[in-house]
């Protein structure tokens, strides 16, 4: 079924343990629903099993080792990975957009955590604000004072935190003032920070759209190679109204979407635990569904995610949190589903033509 996946794989020897054999012979988790047999180069020497996966998964290595050591087999689990994905432009191989309909809905939140649980899984990210009137990446990631610079006056070097790279508007212009651009100006102004933005080999691309299904949203959906998008959405009637609309308009210019992710499903109490659904129940999973698209998650709605974005420090960088580990997964997801779609068909072309008019 999955044998166009297949590259140079070393199958296991039949001098391998059984044990060991049926393990990596079958779909690994719900994550990872796939046989490693299907997607990793592997070999074992003597007590090292050594798997290269062509996407990033440092999650796999300690979950491998736990399969192994409940199997009794005493061997030592090592994954790497390799990206042979060409560049989809310049020196990005995968653009992905993180988009809502409306705006208040936790969109630049959720990217920036998952730009950086990307990065965490091996990935090496960029994060682009492509928000010109209101960028938050800058706030978010404790970066408000810093300024872009330039090598050459022509190019701009981006800024690194958190182990992923950083472009915004925010950084070229004061913060106490207001961008008045028109959308054409602004679709420009857009495009000049991506194309002169010296970027390093980046895997990711992850671009934090500015809400609704304008200008530029199409200008980004037209001139830039994207892998996919990601909706974001509250369970409330007013924000599902919006998000069908992005929905529809990424299908009408030909980009895949990757999923979806419910933010603000519930509120937490912090001290007992209790669950409210504030903003109304299941409205996301019942969009998904009804639109054939998968779900990557559900947040809650917790004071910690807002305090760890207006530190700028993100949540998914504490370690053990509730939170931080459900960011994790939806990244880990989002990779799975990356490389999955590309194996699975190739980009199609997008079919819009757009004017200055």
């Amino acid at each position: 079924m999955f044998s166009f996946w297949k590259k140079s794989t070393t199958t296991p020897q039949t001098d391998w343990p059984e044990s060991l054999i049926s393990l990596l012979g079958q779909p690994f988790s719900a994550v990872l629903p796939l046989a490693l047999t299907e997607i990793a180069d592997m070999s074992l020497n003597k007590t090292e099993l050594t798997l290269t996966l062509p996407f990033p998964a440092a999650w796999l290595e300690a979950e491998l080792q736990q399969q192994l050591d409940a199997r009794a087999l005493a061997l030592q689990a090592t994954v790497s990975w390799r990206n042979e994905l060409p560049a989809a432009f310049s020196t990005v191989k995968q653009v992905v957009l993180v988009a809502s309909g409306k705006g208040g809905v936790g969109k630049s939140t959720t990217a920036v955590n998952l730009a950086v649980a990307l990065a965490q899984q091996g990935a090496r990210v960029g994060l682009l604000d492509a928000d010109i009137y209101g960028p938050s990446i800058p706030l978010m990631l404790g970066e408000a004072q810093s300024r872009a610079t330039s090598p050459d006056e022509k190019h701009l070097n981006p800024l690194q935190k958190f182990g992923i790279y950083l472009q915004s508007i925010g950084f070229l212009v004061d913060p106490e003032n207001a961008t008045v651009w028109r959308g054409p100006m602004a679709s420009q102004a857009l495009m000049q920070l991506v194309n002169e933005t010296l970027w390093p080999e980046l895997d990711y691309l992850v671009v934090d759209m500015p809400p609704g299904t304008g200008d530029i949203q199409l200008t980004m959906s037209q001139k830039l190679p994207v892998a996919g998008a990601v909706i974001v959405t509250t369970p409330q009637d007013v924000a599902l109204a919006d998000a069908k609309k992005g929905i529809q308009m990424f299908r009408q210019v030909n980009i895949p979407l990757l999923g979806l992710i419910e933010n603000m499903s519930f509120y937490q109490c912090p001290k007992c635990g209790h669950e409210d659904d504030i903003f109304g129940t299941a409205g996301g999973l019942e969009l998904a569904q009804r639109y054939q698209v998968p779900v990557l998650g559900q947040l809650p709605l917790q004071s910690a995610i807002r305090e760890a974005g207006d530190a700028g420090s993100p949540i998914v960088l504490q370690k053990n949190h509730q939170t931080a580990e459900i960011y994790q997964k939806m990244a880990q997801q989002l990779i799975f589903t990356l490389y999955w779609q590309t194996r699975l068909s190739p980009q199609q072309a997008v079919e819009i033509i757009m004017t200055d008019d």
